[in-house]
């Protein structure tokens, strides 16, 4: 199983922009069908070195990863993303 974590820090750290792309991310639940495991999780703590959102997937192999990356779901949430992020990390492995 692949699994796939992105952290995002907002340009506006406003609580409603971060819910409002936590909405967002969530909103990917159910549509894509490689997509075994989807999980958004706002930040509790809000200190300087935080991100605000984390988004876990899981994925059963790299092949069904790379599908997700460019399923046109996905290819909106990140437009969107792009949009309202100051700036992601993110980390893929084999679990």
């Amino acid at each position: 199983m692949i699994t796939h974590i992105v952290l995002f820090k907002l340009n506006d750290r406003s609580t409603e922009n971060i819910q409002k792309a936590h909405d967002v991310l969530s909103g990917m639940q159910g549509k894509i069908p490689y997509l075994r495991h989807l999980e958004v999780g706002v930040d509790v703590l809000r200190s300087e070195r935080s991100y605000d959102l984390a988004l876990v997937a899981k994925f059963d192999s790299l092949e069904d990863l790379q599908a997700y990356q460019i399923h046109p779901v996905h290819m909106e949430v990140s437009r969107y993303m792009t949009m309202v992020r100051e700036s992601s990390v993110a980390v893929d492995f084999d679990s």
